[in-house]
Parts: C-alpha cells; structure tokens; sequence
C-alpha cells in the first residue's frame, strides 16, 4: 500500500492561537485545523515502502543550521477561481536553501522533479465557492498580518491519511534536526 508523503517545518504550537482566531469571517472557507499547521517543503505523493525509505534516507543528509522565520501576510492560490487560502512568510534564504536540499534529497530518491516553483506558505484554508471580492476583502483587512520570528530547529516526514469525513490527518514519521 502506498504511503501519502511529504517533508516539511511544523508551525509552533505558540501560534496556534493567533492563526486560529483568523479563521473567521470567509464564506466558502474550509478552515484547516491547528494539528495541520506545516510549510511544505517538499511533496511526495504516494511512494511505495522502498522509495519511501530512500526518501527517509536522504532527507537525513540534509543539512541547514536552524534559522529564524515568521508568517506573514495572506494571498490566494487559483487567481480568479481561488482554491487555497494561506499565509506567507518572510524572506528567508535559509528556508530557500532547505527547500533546495529537499528538493534534491527528493530526486537521489528517485522522484520525478517538482514542476512548480517553491512558495513558501502555510494553507489557512481550502476554498469552495468563495467570492472573489470578499476574499480580496479579507486578505486586504489582514494584509499586515505578521507573526513573531520563531526558531527552525528541525522539520519532518509527514503521512498523509485521508479521511471520509474532516481534513486529512497528518502524522510525523520522521524528524530531522536542523544544524
């Protein structure tokens, strides 16, 4: 049976509370719970139990020495069919550089490379039939949005499992420290 893979940082619990009192005021919006607070870094897909291991494996060499970063902001992915409502994060040339390694630790494992280019966000909800101008309205009144910078110490290999009733659940395999 395939495993639903993907490596990325966990969101600190400590902002779990100021992320969740944003979840309001947006027709359309399925908000995403606090357990699945992430910044992807690296989406697998569904291995099989062998890629999974090399995936495992090589993500162990990566090496970036922990840095500060903050969430920032909101925008939409789906233009003018919006799909995915999320927070940004501040420049930060050290997540560029983790992503980076993940992205290659992916393809030693012998994944196919990513076709999309890396934007560093955190998915505050999924959208269905969201008007385009309240949307627009609701990121604009949080547009100065911004976190307090928290300390990257280490990210993770996520199973995804989907369920037939609420968000899919997410549970760490794997943890790689940072430094």
């Amino acid at each position: 049976m395939p495993l639903r893979l993907f490596a990325a940082l966990p969101v600190p619990v400590a902002f779990h509370p100021e992320l969740l009192r944003l979840q309001k005021g947006l027709p359309g919006a399925k908000w995403r719970p606090a357990e699945n607070f992430h910044i992807t870094l690296r989406f697998a897909g569904d291995l099989g139990e062998h890629q999974a291991e090399d995936f495992d494996g090589e993500l162990r060499n990566v090496h970036v020495p922990p840095f500060a970063l903050h969430l920032q902001g909101t925008n939409w992915f789906g233009k003018s069919d919006p799909r995915t409502l999320w927070i940004g994060l501040g420049p930060s040339a050290e997540l560029m550089e983790l992503q980076a390694q993940c992205e290659r630790a992916a393809r030693r494992a012998g994944l196919a490379p990513e076709t999309h280019p890396f934007r560093p966000h955190m998915t505050l909800a999924y959208l269905n039939g969201c008007r385009l101008d309240r949307l627009t309205a609701w990121c604009r009144d949080r547009a100065a949005f911004k976190t307090e910078a928290f300390t990257a110490t280490h990210f993770s290999l996520y199973q995804s499992f989907s369920r037939k009733k609420g968000p899919n659940l997410y549970e760490a395999l794997a943890d790689y420290p940072l430094y």
